[in-house]
């Protein structure tokens, strides 16, 4: 493993711009750092505001590209670039669990290690490769330690937004409930609440709200004389041709059908959970 490069930079031109998929200088790594400003990271399909404290890990060659916009106060970053296979495992490693953006504070063990670097090379003029190569490895097991120890905060974080979004969704079915309107309610983008629900319990939001959806429409359907298409409506189901088509795919049957299979189904309730 060796350092391709590491540097602190102030950027005021738009003429930083850097894709990922398309630069000569490929085969390695890249951990950039806001310390003031700010830039921006597109990452497979997404756009990423990398403000004060923010730092990110792509690969090149990889679909990305970052940035600055000159509307903004200069961009004041660190960086540092690394080549060899164990770069690259401790990328996926860290990405896998934090993703390509970390946030770290200015005086965090981390980027007072990327300094001390720096110093090393760019004011001691240190040039041992191998020295220099065993205090970039001492700086990556900073980095997966702390990314261990944020990836715990981050999953009780995530177990607590998934608990909200799902308590809203049982007491709020009968209602319109979109994404966006979900993602609002507990603070964090509707992407994200994907994300989350994927990992923790392998649906989506709009998959989980189907179910209590149709939960309540068997316990109504056994409970209730109430007509079909009414039960359809305040189960939050916008149309009866709708309701009728997600219930067959719980059932593999009509709700009328399943109304009549009293032995066959001898529960006034069904939970899919």
């Amino acid at each position: 493993m060796t350092i391709d490069s590491i540097g602190w930079q102030i950027i005021r031109s738009p003429e930083y711009s850097f894709y990922g998929d398309d630069r000569p200088d490929t085969g390695h790594v890249i951990f950039q750092y806001t310390i003031s400003g700010q830039g921006y990271l597109d990452f497979e399909g997404r756009s990423y505001s990398l403000s004060k404290g923010t730092a990110f890990l792509v690969k090149v060659p990889s679909r990305h590209r970052y940035y600055y916009e000159p509307h903004h106060e200069p961009w004041e970053i660190l960086w540092l670039n690394l080549r060899g296979e164990e770069a690259n495992r401790i990328w996926n490693l860290v990405i896998e669990q934090e993703g390509p953006l970390l946030k770290r504070a200015s005086g965090s063990p981390l980027i007072l290690e990327l300094w001390t670097l720096l110093r090393m090379i760019g004011e001691e003029k240190v040039t041992d490769k191998y020295l220099l190569s065993a205090k970039a490895y001492e700086w990556m097991l900073t980095l997966v330690r702390t990314s261990k120890e944020q990836s715990k905060d981050i999953s009780i974080t995530s177990s607590t937004i998934v608990e909200c979004a799902k308590k809203y969704m049982r007491e709020h079915y009968a209602s319109p409930i979109t994404l966006e309107l979900l993602s609002e309610h507990c603070g964090i983008n509707k992407y994200h609440l994907c994300r989350l629900f994927q990992k923790s319990i392998g649906i989506t939001p709009l998959s989980y709200l189907r179910e209590r959806r149709v939960e309540a429409a068997l316990s109504m359907l056994r409970a209730t004389e109430l007509p079909i298409q009414e039960i359809g409506r305040l189960c939050g189901f916008e149309s009866p041709s709708y309701f009728g088509k997600v219930f067959r795919e719980y059932m593999s049957m009509t709700p009328k059908e399943y109304r009549l299979k009293k032995l066959e189904f001898p529960y006034v309730a069904i939970y899919y959970e």
